[in-house]
């Protein structure tokens, strides 16, 4: 070891993000010695990142461009701590390299790569100038100056379409957009540029030809400062919707040792080639040929880091840290092996039905497995704020086998109670249990081949609004508590009506003699038995089979956890009749979730038609086009650009047609 290196000590670390990424930080260094300080925006006042920590510093307002993204703010928050170092988390700031240099002037280790080789890996274009050089190979594409759009339409139509356009400060698919002809181009390039701005303060992007259903692979590096280098294998993220990851899993199912090796071999001479220190992912496509184009690199820790941690048995923050002090990584290649498989599912709060739009709102019931890693910073009654990303927990299984690992993680998704805010959890399982990911066939175009099977209706959606029935009669607030045992005398049935998954159903419900209860619906008639009704579980019996049922109740609203599904029943015996308004059908345009409006597409006085684009929110670091719900004239519009709005606030109306 060469005598001469500089050493960096510290002993108290401010993490510069938040949830789940600052929880998982903090639990390592906890484990080393080191003190923990996290910061906090207006919206994380209460959560459960600022209470874990030693001391927490507020940073500013909900969005992130007033908060986590201002690097003045947080290196004020690390002088005020006594902080000695920032771990940037990933995201936010983790690939900036002008916090990188703030953290260096202002004597502050930064745990992550220089400022330099984060310039140089960090921007899409820069990565891809490097990789030419060296001889690696890379997608076609566009990464000049000119950012005219005359120029970037010219350079995309010399690719070819259909072109992905990124951004080069970008990741997590924010600043990304597939575009399949030049007419849909200049839109798209808006789009684009507003939510890279948004989400990484550069608006820069990049075009690349579109790769045809290819596998999505990373390779694991690290690097220190003595000139060491290894990597850590693969990951397959081929699971994805809007480019951004869903499963994630290692080893790939796709790749031989010898893929293996010779993509480590490429990924550990680019970092060695700018002296790179601490944790970076090379982003490769795979075709079905077996050929691997280089696309980006990752200057951070990612998201998925916990299944290499898995097969390899090492903790990726440790070594972050010891490296960022100096120390001599103390692996070489041939020292790491693998052992096992591993798969990680990101929970997110959207609704996979409706275009994974994403949701925000109370979390009334958050319950997590034994037996499996789970990441997260949820508990009941936490807030899920629309500022910040939509995933809200990972779950990571182990097991021998990939089918072992795969059947573990169903079946902790299956005893995962999230209520109260609608998540992904029925995809995932739907995902998992999807004969082309069982078989480890799953491309970039596995959700869009199998959209409809991952989105089936339940074929049991009968027998389960009458269940949702009577157990909305059962807890219902206002009603006589529930009581074992046989009854005086048989209820008259009463009308119930249920929504149950978007669909209504109306159900006669009473209570016979033998304290049994009956359900009708639909010409069929079901029995039911209350066995016991805890705390947050009700025991059901139904034709001699009885099983427990995880339940929330708050008001009109009751959430079930029933055989692995997530239940969402809402009373709308009381409620008034349903209108147009929900669709747009009368003509005002409402905000489909909580957010900033980044775009107003029309002017007062325009025409538009139905399904016409009129204005664009940004919700979870994404953007959603809204779109007029009828043709006709704009009448109204109710919001500005950079205006917070609430779901369902009316946004534009539109005077309909004569």
């Amino acid at each position: 070891m060469n005598s001469q290196i500089e050493r960096t000590p510290f002993h108290k670390i401010l993490i510069a993000n938040r949830g789940e990424i600052a929880l998982r930080i903090m639990r390592t260094a906890r484990r080393l010695g080191y003190g923990a300080v996290a910061v906090y925006s207006d919206a994380d006042r209460d959560a459960l990142h600022v209470r874990e920590a030693d001391e927490a510093v507020h940073i500013g307002e909900a969005l992130p461009s007033q908060s986590y993204l201002k690097i003045e703010a947080i290196i004020a928050a690390a002088k005020t701590s006594g902080a000695d170092a920032v771990h940037p988390g990933y995201g936010f700031l983790a690939e900036n390299e002008d916090f990188a240099q703030a953290c260096r002037e202002a004597g502050l280790v930064f745990i992550g790569p220089s400022p330099e080789a984060i310039k140089a890996m960090g921007n899409k274009a820069g990565a891809k100038e490097i990789m030419l050089a060296a001889g690696v190979p890379c997608v076609p594409g566009y990464q000049g100056a000119d950012q005219s759009d005359s120029v970037m339409l010219a350079e995309a139509q010399k690719i070819r379409f259909p072109v992905m356009i990124k951004a080069v400060a970008g990741g997590g698919g924010r600043g990304m957009r597939l575009v399949t002809d030049a007419a849909a181009f200049p839109d798209a390039l808006r789009s684009a540029r507003s939510e890279a701005q948004n989400a990484f303060g550069d608006p820069t992007v990049i075009l690349e030809r579109a790769i045809v259903d290819p596998r999505h692979i990373e390779i694991q590096v690290f690097g220190d400062r003595h000139g060491n280098a290894i990597h850590l294998g693969e990951r397959d993220c081929s699971v994805q919707r809007r480019h951004q990851k869903l499963i994630e899993e290692a080893p790939s199912p796709a790749v031989s040792a010898e893929l293996r090796a010779r993509m480590g071999a490429i990924a550990v001479t680019a970092i060695q080639s700018i002296g790179y220190e601490g944790a970076g992912t090379l982003e490769f496509l795979l075709d079905a040929s077996g050929e691997f184009y280089f696309m980006e690199m990752n200057t951070r820790l990612q998201v998925e880091h916990p299944v290499t941690e898995a097969i390899t048995g090492l903790d990726l923050v440790e070594l972050q840290l010891r490296v960022a002090g100096g120390e001599p990584l103390g692996l070489r290649q041939e020292e790491i092996t693998f052992s096992g498989h591993a798969i990680e599912v990101r929970l997110c709060s959207e609704d996979a039905g409706h275009d994974f739009m994403p949701q925000s709102g109370r979390m009334a019931l958050w319950q997590t497995p034994e037996g499996i890693r789970v990441e997260h910073a949820m508990q009941s009654g936490s807030e899920i704020p629309p500022f910040y990303d939509s995933m809200i927990a990972k779950l990571i299984s182990v097991g021998a086998t990939r089918d072992e690992a795969r059947g573990k993680l169903i079946c902790g998704l299956e005893q995962t109670a999230a209520f109260g805010v609608t998540t992904n959890q029925g995809f995932l399982i739907s995902c998992l249990r999807h004969p082309a990911f069982a078989k480890g066939k799953a491309t970039t175009a596995f959700i869009g081949q199998h959209r409809e099977e991952l989105l089936a209706q339940r074929t049991d959606a009968t027998s389960e609004a009458a269940l949702a029935a009577v157990l909305l009669y059962v807890t219902d607030p206002l009603a006589p508590p529930w009581r074992s045992g046989r009854t005086l005398a048989a209820t008259f049935p009463l009308p119930v009506r249920v929504e149950l998954d978007h669909g209504i159903h109306d159900v006669e419900v009473g209570r016979e003699r033998d304290g049994g209860y009956y359900a009708g619906l639909e010409n069929t008639q079901y029995r039911i038995e209350i066995d016991g009704v805890d705390g947050d579980t009700i025991r059901v019996r139904r034709n001699g089979h009885a099983e427990s049922i995880k339940w929330s109740r708050e008001g009109d609203r009751l959430f079930l956890l029933h055989r692995g599904v997530t239940l969402a029943v809402r009373d709308l015996t009381r409620a008034a009749p349903a209108t147009a308004a929900s669709t747009g059908g009368d003509g005002k345009v409402r905000a489909a979730m909580n957010g900033r409006v980044v775009a107003v597409l029309v002017k007062q006085g325009e025409r538009v038609e139905a399904g016409q684009p009129v204005m664009t929110l940004e919700a979870m670091k994404m953007e959603h086009v809204h779109a007029a719900g009828i043709a006709g004239t704009i009448s109204a519009i109710d919001v500005a650009e950079g205006e917070q709005v609430t779901t369902g606030k009316i946004v534009v109306e539109i005077e309909a047609e004569a």
